[in-house]
């Protein structure tokens, strides 16, 4: 749990008591790889706050086709927001790449943590907003890019991964056919 205090007071400064009540609110659970977190048609109970490991939203179309929404890692948060936050079921799916922790977290968990501790709100705001910033940020790469852009966007996006997630998630990511991927990584070298 000095994880997330550290990844907490990154935003905000709290006292061991205030961190001693944090903490009741979140289940620490470990993530197979291969495993999933929230699937499509599922109630998405659980905020996640990524410890360790590499994850992977996507969206599935009526053809099948698998969309990646994000990729995340370490102090990243996840959920299908829209079911979480509405308790809806879930569009989205959230799939675990490597073995991996996550910190888990209710909604009500969280609306209580927010009326118990107003800083806390705060880091949830902050935190959203950092995340609402970074998918806008992808649509705008998305629509005006140019693959080389995306591709170096990544690599300054998730650096860490880069490596580590197979390279047609890379391409699936970019927007990019697998051939494309293969001439910008060698350009990129």
């Amino acid at each position: 749990m000095d994880k997330l205090r550290q990844h907490i007071e990154e935003v905000i400064s709290v006292t061991d008591e205030e961190f001693e009540h944090i903490k009741t609110f979140f289940t620490p659970r470990r993530v197979k790889k291969h495993q999933y977190l929230i699937q499509d048609g599922d109630q998405a109970n659980f905020e996640y706050l990524i410890m360790a490991g590499i994850f992977r939203m996507f969206y599935l179309d009526d053809d099948g086709k698998e969309h990646i929404v994000q990729f995340a890692g370490e102090n990243w948060w996840m959920s299908d927001y829209q079911a979480y936050f509405y308790q809806k079921q879930a569009r989205l799916n959230i799939v675990c790449m490597e073995d991996g922790e996550v910190l888990c977290m209710k909604l009500q968990g969280r609306e209580t943590l927010s009326a118990d501790l107003h800083k806390m709100e705060h880091f949830f705001r902050v935190k959203l907003t950092r995340g609402y910033v970074a998918q806008q940020q992808r649509i705008i790469s998305l629509l005006s890019s140019t693959p080389q852009q995306r591709y170096e966007e990544f690599n300054h996006l998730y650096p860490h991964m880069t490596q580590k997630i197979p390279k047609k998630y890379i391409a699936e990511y970019l927007g990019v056919s697998r051939e494309t991927l293969s001439r910008l990584y060698s350009t990129h070298k």
